[in-house]
């Protein structure tokens, strides 16, 4: 339910801050107080479209802030973990109206679009009124409303589930004969095409590995010359390893004579000796390596040639080409296989579409004995709300099939005898179609209602009797959800368990005015009853009448 409404800078309103409770409450005052202000500035916070002409003259934002407090089980929690939104005990919308006209929504203090706000506003808030655009009337509602009267919520979602089964088998029976039908047309071509793959047998990755051995095959040969040239000046004729050998035999037979001037010079031609060696070893390894077969080479130019050109024939890359040919073979398997298995799925999707057939007459049946019941009880609660020659009726025609079944349901009314019945929010005028609806809402209950419901001002052009039965269905609806209503009836307000007044204050050495709004009891709300009895002269007699109306309600 609505636990708090705070709303600052729209329109007339600077400021303005209302506690409610379980129940009925009313908010009453008089023409052009700032009633319609205030729904409207309720409904921005429920996702309405926003305008930069709701923003207080001479404020740079409006901001309205809603607080409800909601059940567990309530659907507006599963929007919000399906949007990724905390769930806390309290949930609270914000809308932030700017003067350029730019808004900005807010859940428990984390932005969101407006489309989720509005989502979220539908789940918690109805708003009946007058007018068409404040009126639950929306056709494609009717369905699901009759739905919860008739308890066929389960039901209905199995029909739903079986559609979508249905769908699902339907769409891979389509999907497969597609592909047996294109198999079918390629039949001789996928033959020769796995044929010659198959003795191609091309690997992932092969182009790229033949690619790098070729090329290290191809630098081989042209640095193969380098490596023998130097390898014949290390160890061939004029290699200086003999010579240098010779001479330090030479020295060493002369070391004796002079040791400090000769062991030097061994010793560094014993290293340059040493070095040579290592560098011969090294030239050894490295003809090994660059040393490869010519023939080694050819082949792997054909391999190359070869995957090549499969891969323009067959306009796929060679890495895609082992892919390929797998695609094809399970192409050829679809001819061979693929009538038997079109059998099977095509025998899955007709039993699956049975069973959703069956189930959605089954529901069609419930559907229309749903809608009698809810005829009569409905226009039983017709003539006390003056409506006594109106007749409603739920009209259920045939639509294709779909995921809500066969039903097209929609709620209709005639108005008077003799007249054509035709749709609700066609046929009704406002205070007509505002009372069918609280006739409807009390039929309904706590089925299929959001709730917090609100009504603005339902019971305008009737009075006495007619609006004292408007207050007691109220004051009955509001036993099992919270209900707000916008009242001009003395018998409505003195039923209400809350009685809010919104007058009109000067401001500012009367330069402007504000909307202010307090919640009555006891003797004060006595007075604003007897005002709404007798006008702008509040008489005994009107005092008198206001006390016997309270007393009455209870």
């Amino acid at each position: 339910m609505l636990a708090r409404l705070s709303i600052r800078d729209i329109v007339l309103i600077d400021r303005l801050d209302i506690d409610f409770g379980s129940g009925l409450a009313v908010l009453t005052g008089e023409t052009g107080a700032g009633k319609s202000i205030l729904l409207d500035a309720f409904a921005l916070a429920l996702g309405a479209r926003g305008e930069a002409a709701l923003v207080r003259e001479d404020a740079e934002q409006g901001q309205v802030i809603a607080a409800f407090e909601i059940a567990k089980n309530h659907p507006a929690r599963r929007l919000i973990t399906d949007n990724g939104l905390s769930a806390e005990d309290e949930l609270i919308l914000r809308r932030v109206q700017f003067a350029d006209g730019r808004t900005r929504a807010f859940v428990n203090d984390q932005p969101v679009s407006v489309q989720v706000l509005r989502a979220l506003g539908a789940a918690l808030v109805e708003i009946h009124g007058q007018h068409d655009e404040r009126a639950f009337v929306d056709a494609a509602t009717h369905r699901s409303l009759l739905d919860a009267y008739g308890g066929l919520e389960g039901e209905a979602a199995a029909v739903a589930d079986l559609w979508a089964q249905w769908r699902y088998r339907e769409a891979a029976v389509q999907s497969h004969r597609a592909d047996v039908e294109r198999a079918n047309r390629e039949t001789e071509w996928l033959r020769h095409a796995v044929e010659e793959l198959g003795k191609l047998s091309p690997q992932a990755g092969e182009e790229t590995t033949l690619a790098e051995r070729r090329a290290a095959m191809m630098q081989a040969e042209k640095v193969a010359d380098d490596l023998r040239s130097t390898h014949d000046s290390v160890t061939g004729a004029n290699s200086p390893v003999p010579p240098l050998g010779s001479a330090v035999r030479r020295l060493e037979r002369r070391a004796a004579q002079a040791p400090s001037l000769i062991e030097p010079v061994v010793k560094a031609i014993d290293a340059a000796l040493t070095a040579l060696e290592e560098a011969r070893l090294q030239l050894e390894q490295a003809l090994q390596l660059a040393d490869y077969d010519p023939q080694e080479l050819e082949k792997i130019e054909e391999r190359l040639f070869a995957l090549r050109a499969a891969g323009r024939k067959y306009n796929a890359p060679v890495d895609e080409l082992a892919g390929l040919a797998r695609r094809y073979e399970n192409d050829l398997h679809l001819i061979d296989a693929g009538a038997e298995k079109l059998v099977v799925l095509e025998q899955d999707a007709k039993a699956a579409l049975a069973a959703y057939r069956t189930a959605a007459q089954s529901l069609s049946a419930a559907r229309r004995r749903a809608a009698e019941t809810l005829d009569k009880a409905v226009n039983a609660e017709l003539k006390p709300l003056k409506l006594e020659r109106a007749r409603f009726s739920t009209e259920i025609t045939s639509e294709s099939e779909g995921p809500q079944g066969l039903d097209r349901v929609e709620f209709w009314v005639c108005t008077n005898p003799g007249t054509r019945p035709g749709p609700l929010m066609k046929v009704a005028s406002g205070g007509e179609l505002a009372r069918f609806l609280l006739a409807l809402k009390v039929v309904l209950a706590d089925r299929g209602s959001a709730p917090t419901l609100v009504f603005d001002e339902i019971d305008t052009g009737v009075g006495g009797a007619v609006a004292d039965s408007i207050g007691v269905r109220l004051a009955r609806l509001a036993s099992g959800v919270q209900v707000i209503a916008v009242t001009h009836a003395p018998q409505v307000a003195a039923r209400a368990e809350r009685h809010y007044l919104i007058t009109k204050d000067p401001m500012s050495r009367g330069k402007r005015v504000t909307t202010r709004i307090v919640e009555l009891a006891n003797e004060r709300r006595r007075e604003e009853i007897a005002r709404m009895l007798a006008g702008a002269e509040i008489t005994a007699e009107a005092r008198a009448a206001a006390e016997r109306l309270i007393r009455a309600a209870g």
